[in-house]
């Protein structure tokens, strides 16, 4: 498992609106059995974005949001094999985190 790794969501149900999570959690953390990740929602279904906490991209041709306010953390096993890798976009990604916890 590698930060900003993309997961497929591994509650089934929700694939229509949030096909995706992102592995948030320092790599230095391997020994967790639990990891912090951020859901990916269907850009068409997200709604209102504030655009530093809202980033958008794209995963598997699919429009996404990333979710950063309702990040969440999931059981290790539930996370499978990566679909994608946002480490590109890392500098994004940490904006809506800094965003969502104060650091300017």
């Amino acid at each position: 498992m590698a930060r900003y790794d993309v997961y497929a969501n591994p509650e089934k149900s929700e694939h229509k609106h949030t096909p995706f999570v992102l592995d948030v959690q320092n790599d230095h953390l391997g020994g967790v059995d639990t990891r912090i990740v951020i859901p990916l929602r269907d850009v068409r279904v997200h709604g209102r974005r504030l655009e530093r906490v809202h980033p958008a991209f794209t995963v598997n041709a699919r429009e996404v949001v990333l979710d950063t306010p309702t990040m969440a953390t999931f059981p290790r096993e539930w996370l499978r094999t990566p679909v994608a890798s946002l480490k590109p976009q890392q500098h994004e990604i940490q904006d809506a985190l800094d965003a969502v916890f104060g650091a300017y």
